[in-house]
């Protein structure tokens, strides 16, 4: 179907099916030479061309769509959706009623519990999607939406829901053969004040097992908004203090204020020809063919609430100033522009569509809830719903873990955004740990009285331990003292997020990002370890106390901290940071007094080893000694001493692949592409337990839907095609012969590397700017 509409004396907006084309109105020049209708004409004849020829990426990445042929049970039935901060779970319940979810990257509630804002429930009378009735629901990757058709002949309906990827609204638009009501009703179940006991507590995991109950208030509905159904969750008290308190730091804290007191979080529901019928509900004021919905979502501090319901009278006029032919295709561009920017199509057979549909799948997860105010969560980021766990039942915004993010959890959702060119979303990443840097330096001065910084490994989005790690008992204890063994002395997370630092520095080049993020945060950890270790005899850096990483909870030199500062370290002297003189003088001491890598021989074979001593028993079922390969580089294709870390691979004591498990990017990594292909297809063919999206993985260590699963899986099959350091860029290094591929990957200094990979053969090879061809280096799978 086409629809054209002059949307104002300025503007066309042109419909196609499900793609919209906005453009300038034709104008009489002032001569009067030209003729309106004639560029009218031409104009149409553009846009149709333009509708009909999208770009190939944009065509392409539909053959992953997900398509179901009936409705679901419940919310383990749902599909995602997103912009970036506001998420949705979609589904169509049995009864043809559409239901969905709506999550916030920013809803923390008083006890730091990231909550949905909502439910809504979308009722149709007579209703096409009743049971028994033709139905399919289809999320379209190309256009960021979902597609839901049903009804019998001539009584058939269409149904969009899409959330705009450049403004804070979700829309439902429906489009019917005959006339229909349509009711939107808000569904609230946090009705009132209670208090989290037994398994639920760990959603407030850190205020957990502490000395005074963990209460979880209630939502308000707004009563007075006229023709609106509007409703908040507003934080009329805080656990932060008590937090702050607890850690000795509340004080200090203080400076920057209390993130959760008066926090206001909610929604607003409105359409054009609806009436409120009571505080919940909206009803389209007489039966008609097509019919659409707003609902506006809002998180603000507000102190008094009035400033929340004035914050969102703003937002509703400001978004409903703009055309919504124009924010339509502002919508379609932004999704257009982030599938053209990267791809990695692997064809050939049925394991390859499995592997290309769950990387296109978990990348759209990612843009999906990684534009918002805080990092994505790697326990279900924003797409939580309804779920059991050890037989019991709880809502959607229970999470197991709770809201604090764990470093070496999170990274993993991060670190295949570099080659994908998302480096939009590690934004969010990086400006938590940005904004608490200088909260991080005066704890480290004021726990171990010395200069630099360290982020503890379970930390709040404002910088804090989770208390429950920290301790609730300190009588006689330091400050420094952290009561839970597995992060005591936990600090090489701070090592690898310059790593990361530097990595996307490399990519970008960006001088702000090197001035505001990069060196700041660098000069701070590297005086930290100078500081925070003595030297033994030999003048070497003694680490310990210390451990590695959550295995060894005991351990003299451990391999991922002394990888990790080689590694660092070399990369700020060949990147030639332009650091302090101070910064400069303590990193060149500092290369000269790192310990050797632990190591021993095994079997004739130099194998890497989690530390030089480890003590007790092991605790975790993590590999510390191939940090020597992944995160830090060591060791791995065209470098020396390859076979060292293959020996290592080999001979690692845990040898699986899902959740955080890493098997599969340090396979790539090492060039075992036997081990790298089979990892990665056992990862993408993972069955979802208890969920229909086929890229709701889990629960696996940690949540559903697992954001470290598909990202792991993700970064191995990226490791497999391109491998980057420096200058160079190794094409091939683990790539199974049998498998073709198209791929567009970013690697340095800005550069893009496009090909296409047939029968063994490279057919294709793009790399822009063209100057970095030179730096290419084919390794064809023989």
């Amino acid at each position: 179907m086409l629809l054209v509409v002059r949307d104002s004396p300025d503007t066309i907006i042109i419909y196609k099916d499900n793609f919209t084309f906005s453009m300038a109105a034709p104008h009489v020049s002032p001569d009067r030479k030209s003729s309106p209708s004639r560029g009218f004409a031409l104009q149409i004849a553009a846009a149709m061309f333009a509708l009909a020829l999208p770009s190939p990426a944009q065509n392409a990445v539909d053959q992953y769509n997900v398509v179901w042929n009936s409705p679901s049970k419940d919310s383990s039935g749902s599909m995602p959706l997103g912009n970036g901060d506001i998420g949705l779970n979609v589904w169509v319940e049995e009864n043809g009623d559409l239901v969905f979810y709506i999550g916030k990257t920013d809803a923390w509630s008083e006890s730091v519990r990231l909550l949905k804002l909502g439910r809504v429930r979308v009722r149709f009378s007579p209703n096409p999607f009743d049971a028994g009735q033709p139905f399919r629901q289809t999320l379209k990757l190309s256009t960021g939406e979902i597609l839901i058709e049903g009804g019998k002949p001539g009584a058939k309906m269409k149904l969009r829901i899409w959330v705009d990827a450049n403004q804070p609204v979700i829309r439902v638009e429906s489009d019917a053969a005959q006339s229909t009501e349509m009711q939107v009703i808000h569904e609230r179940w946090r009705d009132q004040q209670r208090r989290l006991e037994g398994q639920e507590l760990s959603s407030a995991y850190g205020l957990d097992q502490g000395p005074e109950p963990v209460i979880a208030d209630g939502d308000t509905i707004q009563q007075d908004a006229e023709n609106r159904v509007v409703w908040y969750h507003r934080n009329t008290r805080s656990s932060w203090p008590a937090i702050q308190k607890l850690q000795g730091m509340l004080e200090t804290a203080s400076a920057y204020g209390d993130p959760l007191l008066h926090r206001t979080f909610g929604a607003a529901i409105e359409g054009d020809g609806f009436t409120k019928i009571n505080q919940t509900t909206l009803r389209s004021t007489a039966p008609r063919k097509q019919q659409g919905v707003s609902i506006y979502a809002l998180t603000m501090t507000a102190d008094p609430v009035d400033q929340w319901m004035q914050g969102m009278g703003q937002l509703i006029a400001r978004v409903d100033a703009m055309k919504i032919g124009e924010r339509r295709a502002g919508h379609e561009k932004w999704w257009q522009d982030f599938w053209n920017r990267s791809w990695v199509r692997v064809s050939g057979g049925a394991e390859q569509k499995t592997v290309s549909s769950g990387y296109a799948l978990q990348r759209f997860l990612n843009a999906c809830g990684g534009r918002g105010a805080q990092p994505i969560k790697f326990n279900g980021s924003i797409f939580t719903v309804d779920a059991k766990e050890k037989d019991d039942s709880y809502d959607a915004d229970y999470r197991r873990w709770g809201g604090p993010y764990w470093f070496q959890n999170t990274r993993l959702i991060y670190w295949p955004m570099l080659a994908a060119g998302d480096y939009d979303l590690m934004e969010p990443f990086f400006k938590m740990y940005t904004s608490n840097r200088m909260l991080a330096e005066r704890r480290t001065r004021l726990y171990f009285h010395h200069d630099g910084l360290f982020f503890p490994e379970t930390m709040y989005f404002f910088g804090a331990y989770a208390n429950s790690n920290y301790g609730w008992k300190r009588d006689g204890r330091p400050l420094s003292y952290v009561e839970n063994p597995y992060i005591r002395n936990y600090f090489s997370g701070g090592l690898e997020l310059v790593s990361m630092l530097l990595e996307y520095y490399q990519h970008t080049q960006d001088k702000r990002f090197l001035r505001d993020a990069v060196l700041p945060i660098a000069e701070s950890v590297i005086a930290f370890y100078d500081k925070h270790y003595e030297r033994g005899p030999d003048g070497k850096i003694r680490f310990n106390p210390a451990q590695s990483l959550e295995t060894w909870h005991e351990a003299l030199n451990p391999l991922p901290e002394i990888a990790g500062l080689r590694w660092v370290l070399n990369e700020m002297s060949t990147q030639k940071l332009p650091l302090s003189r101070s910064a400069a003088n303590t990193a060149k001491r500092m290369q000269q007094q790192i310990p050797a890598l632990p190591a021993k021989q095994v079997d004739g074979k130099r194998v890497l080893q989690p530390a030089d001593q480890v003590f007790g028993e092991i605790k975790n079922s993590e590999n510390p000694e191939l940090y020597a390969v992944f995160p830090y580089r060591l060791f791995g294709v065209n470098k020396p001493d390859l076979e060292v870390g293959r020996a290592t691979f080999e001979a690692r004591r845990f040898k699986r692949t899902w959740g955080w498990t890493q098997d599969a990017i340090q396979a790539a990594f090492l060039g075992l592409t036997d081990s790298a292909k089979r990892f990665t297809l056992e990862n993408f063919s993972a069955p979802t337990k208890g969920s229909r999206f086929p890229a709701f993985w889990g629960p696996n260590y940690d949540w559903i839907p697992d954001q470290d699963h598909g990202n792991v899986a993700s970064m191995a099959l990226q490791t497999m095609l391109m491998q980057t350091e420096g200058t160079k860029i190794v094409l091939f290094p683990s790539w199974p012969k049998d498998w073709d591929v198209e791929f567009k990957l970013h690697a340095p200094l800005n550069t893009t590397v496009e090909g296409v990979f047939k029968a063994g053969k490279l057919e294709r090879l793009t790399v822009t700017p063209e100057k970095r061809t030179a730096d290419v280096i084919p390794m064809i799978p023989e």
